[in-house]
């Protein structure tokens, strides 16, 4: 296989500034607009721009006759305008003369139905059928245009798995079965594994095995969760069949937009990652959630993570409302600019927006763009202008990376397993206790890598585990170690109960309490006892919860608190452990929000883990580099805050001396010379 690009030479393609970018689909407006495009762009101070994200009915109008007339024309003015272009594969979905052709590259829904063409993505992970097509579109794109001097990036496919992640027709039902015979080699690992003595299910062939397709009762969770890994593992192995016909090509770095997000979940990206060049995100703003503003921290928090710390790019947000949520919200004034430069705190290096002008047809045609509907004389052409020259005076912000002392680990296959059928309560979602917890840290102060189970952990002060339904031997022992050797490790409800395969972490003998933790922890979790939703509880020290209760017996921990009511009053609900040289903390239940900050306070404090002082609602985050510290302060309040600081404020230029003031609803960004005690 090609090698990938080497990321001393991904990063290069943006080291210079903070890119301002967008997509654009010239194909819907005339030629006549274009040249106002561009100038507009050039005002807007535009770097970027992702286009031929859906282009294969413009390009291959009828199988094998292909036209690049208009895109010739479209990359050349992009060029002559000094603007790089993201260039998509064009692939995203099929032409119409494709699924006419071959209605079987159709995805196939849990219940046998299929979807038919009319919106995106009607295409099946395992096709072969469409992989060819696919294939065929981007040699001929790739042989055209990889050489043009406006390529920057290549963009394969689009947001892959938003809508066909999952398809169980019976080309991926074979798909599926020779996944699991690489993954488990024999059908007596795969019944193992699945536990199949139960029900019935035993397997005695391959051929018997399907996709876990509706059922009369509730399914094999654990075939559901092998289901999950092997969509995932089959949406990555088409994108690395684009990835590696573009790097037999040329060097360009190659990549695709995730969807790290609230409400997009079939991709476990830390698989993910290794095969692009540039981590690359889709983020936005989901008002359906109680904390908006928390959720996007968390997705840019999240999607550095997963670039292991190295600047990423948002490919694509939205300067006001989208056009897909029950209440598409338009955002306040000021509310782009916070949101963007969040995500720059962060660790992005690229700010995208979808897109540059707004639709007039389609399903997006109310989606906000950077040229909305009503023109240059509007609040969002105003505010674009406004960000670019906030990005343009970050510029030297380029290529630093977010200081962070606090891990959370974070599991696309903890979340697969957690919500699946038959658990104790319908309530435990596993991104609800996540965001609880991240939500706590984010309000006391603190800034949050991301990490996956079993990465590395002592570079940090305090770990975060909250509810890791499904980790292995090995990920487990590395959250032990780590305690061991002196670290802090808090732990939330519902997590270690099962192994890898979904198979509860229980001694038949009774000699060693279930779940993974509970040596690390010193408790014994004997019962479960689920609220129902109308129920809250009081803890002994005054902190409220809900959702979940259960009985624990202490071994070596000590109780901080205790139920004082409900079905375990008594039992241990907050505890805490020595182990080693460091400490373990357990949380039996699900805090309110109040109370999950006190918690969280108590806790950075034993751990001894510096935090903002800020007031709740003003965030604090810091890039460095070799030379500077850069501190953004974003203040998403309406009430103007001060903080204690010295250097140069980067927006306004303002030399601060002592105290710099962040009015109500607005960023500022502080640049210091590191020290030696910075190192």
């Amino acid at each position: 296989m090609t090698q990938h690009v080497t990321r001393a030479a991904a990063e290069g393609w943006q080291r210079e500034s903070i890119a301002l970018g967008c997509d654009y689909n010239p194909e819907q407006w005339p030629e006549s607009v274009w040249a106002d495009d561009m100038a507009l762009m050039r005002e807007a101070g535009v770097s970027l721009v992702a286009i031929n994200v859906f282009g294969w009915a413009q390009l291959e109008p009828r199988p094998g006759e292909f036209d690049f007339a208009s895109l010739d024309r479209i990359m050349d003015l992009l060029h002559e305008n000094g603007i790089r272009v993201n260039l998509g594969t064009g692939t995203a979905s099929p032409p119409p003369w494709l699924t006419t052709r071959h209605p079987e590259i159709l995805p196939m829904m849990v219940d046998g139905t299929i979807r038919w063409p009319g919106g995106r993505q009607a295409w099946c992970p395992s096709s072969p059928v469409f992989r060819e097509a696919a294939l065929t579109l981007l040699a001929a794109v790739a042989d055209r245009y990889s050489e043009h001097p406006a390529l920057a990036l290549w963009h394969v496919s689009n947001e892959l798995g938003c809508h066909n992640a999952l398809c169980y027709c019976d080309v991926s039902a074979a798909s599926f079965r020779r996944w699991l015979e690489n993954r488990y080699a024999t059908l007596e690992r795969v019944n193992d594994a699945w536990g199949t003595v139960s029900w019935s299910q035993r397997y005695a062939t391959w051929d018997e095995i399907l996709p876990p397709r509706a059922t009369i009762s509730a399914g094999n969770p654990a075939q559901r969760l092998d289901f999950a890994r092997f969509s995932s593992d089959e949406l990555l192995d088409y994108y690395r069949a684009e990835a590696e016909l573009l790097r037999e090509k040329g060097s360009t770095p190659v990549t695709t937009n995730f969807m790290i997000t609230a409400h997009i979940r079939t991709q476990d990206y830390w698989q993910w990652a290794a095969d692009v060049d540039i981590v690359a995100n889709d983020h936005y703003l989901d008002h359906r959630l109680e904390h908006p503003t928390s959720e996007l921290a968390f997705a840019a928090d999240l999607t550095r993570g997963v670039a292991s710390g190295q600047p990423w790019m948002l490919m694509e947000q939205s300067t006001s409302a989208v056009s897909w949520q029950p209440h598409n919200i338009a955002k306040q004034p000021g509310e782009m600019t916070r949101n963007s430069l969040t995500h720059v705190a962060r660790g992005a290096d690229a700010v995208c927006f979808f897109q540059w002008r707004a639709s007039v047809r389609g399903a997006e045609k109310f989606h906000s763009a950077l040229l909305p509907h009503a023109g240059t004389d509007s609040k969002i052409w105003r505010e674009t202008l406004e960000l670019g020259r906030a990005l343009s005076r970050l510029a030297e912000v380029a290529g630093s990376r977010v200081e962070a002392s606090v891990a959370l680990i974070f599991s696309w296959q903890s979340w697969w397993a957690t919500e699946s059928d038959s658990h104790p309560s319908s309530a435990v979602t596993y991104l609800g206790q996540v965001h609880a917890a991240y939500e706590a840290l984010r309000s006391a102060g603190v800034t949050v890598d991301m990490v996956e189970p079993g990465a590395r952990l002592d570079d940090y002060s305090l770990v975060v585990v909250p509810c890791l339904y499904l980790v292995s031997d090995a990920d487990s022992a590395v959250l032990s170690g780590y305690v061991e050797r002196g670290g802090t490790a808090l732990v939330t409800f519902f997590s270690g109960l099962a192994d890898e395969t979904d198979r509860l972490r229980v001694d038949p003998t009774g000699c060693r309490p279930p779940g993974a933790f509970a040596d690390l922890l010193g408790l014994w979790t004997e019962e479960a006892f689920p609220l129902k939703t109308t129920e809250t509880l009081t803890l002994s020290d005054g902190r409220a919860a809900s959702v979940w209760s259960e009985t624990v017996r202490l071994t070596t921990a000590s109780a901080i608190t205790t139920f004082i009511d409900g079905p375990v009053a008594g039992s241990p609900a907050i505890t805490r452990n020595s182990r080693g040289s460091g400490t373990a903390w357990y949380v039996a239940t699900a805090l309110d929000e109040a109370s999950y900050f006190t918690l969280v306070s108590d806790v950075l404090a034993d751990a001894g883990v510096p935090v903002s002082g800020l007031p709740r609602g003003v965030e604090s985050t810091t890039r460095t580099n070799d030379t500077h510290r850069y501190t953004f302060v974003i203040n998403h309040t309406m009430s103007d805050a001060a903080l204690d600081a010295h250097g140069i404020e980067l927006l306004t230029g303002e030399r601060v001396h002592s105290t710099l003031s962040i009015p109500g609803g607005q960023v500022r960004v502080i640049k210091q010379e590191r020290t030696s005690n910075d190192a």
